[in-house]
């Protein structure tokens, strides 16, 4: 199984929590096959607050992908375009079944000294120690 650990904003956050957004927008896809994504909300927050299943990756021109996400993308056509506006393509991760912890957990609690920058892969021995204090 592969996990990623992805920070997101706090706004986003809560929308992937209560099921409105479905989608998960990158500009550069993994190289990897992910199966789930560990939920960092960023500042203000700083934890990792739950963990998401990944259905699916969309992979287009970024007018494809906002046709084909639009109605659960949990964000603004404005918002999409000017988050993209310096590429063609675009990548949606379609989220599933989203597990929010009952304690957020500190990156530092699993050696973690700063977020990654876009993500980072999640060793299993790192997945076995989030789901120990989860």
């Amino acid at each position: 199984m592969n996990t990623i650990l992805l920070p997101i904003n706090p706004v986003h956050v809560e929308n992937i929590l209560n099921g409105s957004k479905k989608y998960e927008f990158r500009r550069v896809k993994c190289k990897r096959k992910i199966d789930k994504i560990l939920i960092y909300a960023t500042h203000p927050v700083k934890l990792i607050v739950g963990e998401v299943t990944v259905l699916d990756v969309i992979q287009d021109s970024k007018e494809r992908v906002w046709k084909a996400t639009s109605e659960f993308s949990g964000i603004s056509e404005a918002f999409f375009n000017e988050y993209f506006a310096d590429t063609q393509q675009a990548v949606a991760y379609k989220l599933g079944n989203v597990h929010p912890f009952k304690e957020p957990i500190p990156l530092n609690s699993l050696g973690l000294k700063y977020p990654p920058q876009s993500f980072m892969y999640v060793p299993d021995s790192m997945i076995n120690e989030v789901h120990s204090v989860s």
